[in-house]
């Protein structure tokens, strides 16, 4: 785990952009794989690593996000605005995950659902609402997890939980 960690330090930008573009396109895949009950890819091959690529930027999106706003219950904290127990923790988790998903995981739903209608070719929105209600039912709790850990292995969990989302969603598709 060390070369893991010591890759993240040294390479947060890149690290984040490859993880998600690898383990995000994996679990579209894995969820395709599920809904069809076969050996699928959800687009085709091009639209796939457009897809990877488009994985990439969300990583730096979430990179840039996760870091501002552990800064932003920094600054709640400092002038008193969050109870003391969420200084430290779990309870520090869980207030970085609730602010992250609240104020930052609508737009960067939007932004990720913008990007894949570029790619696929499409238009709307159609879905955003459910996928809104995966910040609360899962995003919360994952991130708590997630914000619980060392910053070093936080993006990567991240990335994980993105893929583990992706079985879920596959397994719950008829």
């Amino acid at each position: 785990m060390t070369f893991y960690a010591d890759w993240v330090r040294a390479q947060p930008l890149v690290s984040a952009a490859l993880q998600f573009a690898v383990l995000g396109t994996l679990g579209e895949i894995v969820a395709a794989c599920l809904r069809v009950r076969r050996p699928a890819l959800p687009c085709t091959p091009a639209q796939l690593a457009a897809k990877a690529a488009a994985w990439a930027v969300l990583g730096l999106v979430i990179k840039f996000g996760f870091t501002g706003m552990k800064g932003f219950v920094a600054g709640l904290l400092e002038h008193g605005m969050l109870p003391a127990w969420c200084g430290a923790g779990v309870g520090r988790a869980l207030a970085v995950s609730v602010l992250t998903n609240v104020f930052f995981g609508p737009q960067m739903m939007a932004f990720h659902r913008w990007e894949d209608n570029l790619i696929l070719r499409r238009r709307g929105y159609a879905g955003i609402a459910t996928a809104w209600w995966t910040l609360v039912w899962f995003w919360i709790p994952a991130h708590t997890v997630t914000f619980s850990l060392p910053p070093d292995y936080q993006i990567g969990l991240a990335a994980l939980w993105g893929l583990v989302l992706g079985i879920i969603l596959g397994l719950s598709k008829k």
